[in-house]
């Protein structure tokens, strides 16, 4: 007679993740979203379970989501890195309105949008998204040269720099020393110029200073660039990776992921610009012209060209100062004086910087 088999009855373990509080699950998940030092630490969490991409998509956990979430590649934009975004606007998140709102304006090509995410953005001061519409009111950009704002940009300078913004805050000492905008006040602009600097060197000594004990030969290399930098304070240095009218040595700042990915998009598209159109030469900017000679150029060599003062003033040490050489097809040009609305750019470096002309 065969031997009945047994039977085994499986019982299921119960799964203590769903026994967790739906309220602690997503605290670890906005501290993870507000903390990810790249997208796929995000989108990793969206593919492991249907409980956890429900939760990871809340408003609250998209609401808290930090700039590096929103650091993808231009090669690997899609319609659902679109929506992503848009989802992070509709919940709330002032970095996701400001990124997907520089990605519509200059490459998308849809400036009433774009601005308008920028604005949805500065309302929450912003700071970055205040400095960019600046840098659209002082250009003028998505339209003709007579609907430059001059004194909208000083207006949205003034508001960014009281945030903490150094190239806001350069701007605006550089209008005030020029009168651009804003009535001429030579002593309060070279204050601000002072005061951008002293703030930018304070901010890169910070970075210095936040080592991780694990990283020793960082902290190694961090201490020797301290040290260099406070050796030779007051001391020119041609070969300087970023500017510091102090002439100090200082790690390059950190790409914002919004300009990282205009960069990549303009240098990697199939399609180049329209004819006349051109970068801006900072490489740390990314913004392309919207109208041909829409950007200021050096009146000194004529190759490199800027959206605004701050990208000008960052390029001079990273690169340009040893590359500026005169041209004299530009004679002419200086002679007349472009539009007469670009000031001498005069610097704290014993007049270091040059002038841009349009």
């Amino acid at each position: 007679m065969a031997q009945r088999k047994r039977l085994r009855t499986v019982t299921e373990k119960p799964d203590l993740f769903d026994q967790l509080p739906e309220d602690l699950v997503l605290n670890i998940l906005c501290k993870l979203s507000s903390s990810a030092s790249c997208p796929s630490d995000f989108i990793n969490i969206l593919t492991t379970c249907k409980t956890l991409k429900r939760l990871a998509t809340n408003p609250l956990v998209l609401s808290k989501a930090g700039a590096k979430t929103f650091a993808m590649k231009a090669e690997r934009w899609s319609d659902s890195a679109h929506q992503f975004l848009k989802q992070c606007v509709k919940a709330g998140n002032s970095e996701a309105a400001y990124t997907l709102g520089m990605i519509r304006f200059y490459c998308l090509q849809n400036r009433g949008s774009g601005a308008s995410l920028m604005a949805k953005a500065a309302i929450k001061s912003h700071a970055l998204a205040l400095y960019s519409l600046a840098v659209i009111q002082f250009n003028g950009s998505g339209g003709s040269k007579t609907d430059k704002n001059l004194r909208a940009g000083v207006a949205l300078c003034a508001r960014a720099s009281i945030l903490g913004h150094v190239d806001a805050l350069r701007e605006l000492g550089h209008c005030l020393q020029d009168g651009y905008g804003v009535p001429q006040n030579i002593v309060e602009g070279r204050r601000l110029l002072v005061q951008a600097n002293a703030k930018e060197l304070a901010l890169s000594l910070r970075s210095m200073l936040s080592w991780k004990p694990q990283q020793q030969q960082q902290q190694i290399e961090q201490q020797q660039n301290l040290h260099h930098a406070c050796s030779v304070m007051g001391a020119t240095i041609t070969s300087c990776p970023l500017l510091s009218d102090f002439g100090c040595n200082l790690p390059a700042r950190e790409e914002h992921p919004a300009n990282q990915f205009l960069r990549e998009w303009f240098e990697t598209r199939p399609v180049p610009l329209d004819d006349g159109l051109r970068l801006c030469s900072y490489r740390g900017c990314g913004r392309a012209e919207t109208r041909p000679h829409e950007f200021r150029r050096c009146s000194v060599c004529g190759t490199v060209n800027y959206c605004s003062r701050g990208c000008q003033a960052l390029d001079w040490k990273a690169r340009h100062k040893v590359e500026c050489t005169p041209m004299d097809q530009w004679h002419g040009v200086l002679e007349d004086g472009g539009d007469g609305e670009i000031g001498a750019m005069v610097g704290m470096e014993e007049a270091e910087y040059v002038n841009i002309v349009e």
